[in-house]
């Protein structure tokens, strides 16, 4: 017991260290957080990591190789998820505009407020996940990081990476979820400012751009 602790800590604190590094997921979970609460917060989490959980059975199961390998297959994932993210931030940007105008027409910005309302938990689960499927360089990641510990001799490898991949998931969802909090309890009090409220989900709409800006020049 003792020495697969000792075999396995480095793989821990690495994994810890990797999930609270700031990246697209967080940031993409910062902004639903801020803009939309923390349930539609805790489901772009959610998502995110059902996202990550592909990336890892693929990987388990070789799949992930063709994206390494293929320059082809890199590239169309990666620009399908740029379109993704690009479509999702002018959905936003629209969103928040049209709720800035119908307030000025009746002289009541207050009224416009950006709740959770306009964003289903489901909706949010599947963009999450979407996202992260449609980020190649997370499969790349898996497929970089945990052979590095996987040790044959123990076992069956592909069970290992399936444990190791399910492992760095679940410390990502604690992460995300003490992020989640934070972040909604902060929103919770700029809520019924319908003004602040129209910015925050114009921001989210840029960082979707931006995010998919960040892919869009990543390269294999």
């Amino acid at each position: 017991m003792l020495d697969l602790l000792v075999q396995y800590t480095p793989f821990l604190i690495a994994a810890v260290l990797l999930n609270v590094s700031p990246g697209p997921d967080m940031a993409y979970i910062i902004g639903q957080t801020a803009v939309h609460g923390r349930k539609i917060g805790f489901f772009s989490s959610f998502g995110v990591v059902s996202g990550a959980f592909v990336h890892v059975f693929a990987a388990a199961l070789g799949l992930s190789a063709i994206l390494a390998t293929s320059a082809l297959a890199f590239s169309i994932v990666k620009w399908v998820g740029v379109a993704y993210l690009v479509w999702l931030g002018i959905g936003a940007l629209r969103s928040s505009f049209a709720k800035s105008s119908s307030a000025s027409d009746i002289d009541d910005i207050a009224s416009a407020r950006v709740t959770a309302h306009n964003v289903t938990a489901f909706q949010a689960w599947r963009q999450g996940a979407m996202i992260d499927v449609l980020n190649p360089k997370v499969a790349i990641f898996f497929m970089a990081f945990l052979p590095q510990f996987v040790h044959p001799e123990q076992g069956h490898g592909g069970l290992q990476f399936l444990i190791l991949g399910t492992t760095v998931n679940l410390i990502g969802l604690v992460v995300e979820g003490a992020i989640v909090l934070l972040v909604g309890a902060a929103a919770l009090r700029i809520k019924g400012n319908g003004a602040i409220g129209a910015w925050l989900q114009r921001s989210l709409g840029a960082m979707f751009i931006a995010l998919g800006l960040r892919l869009a020049i990543t390269e294999q």
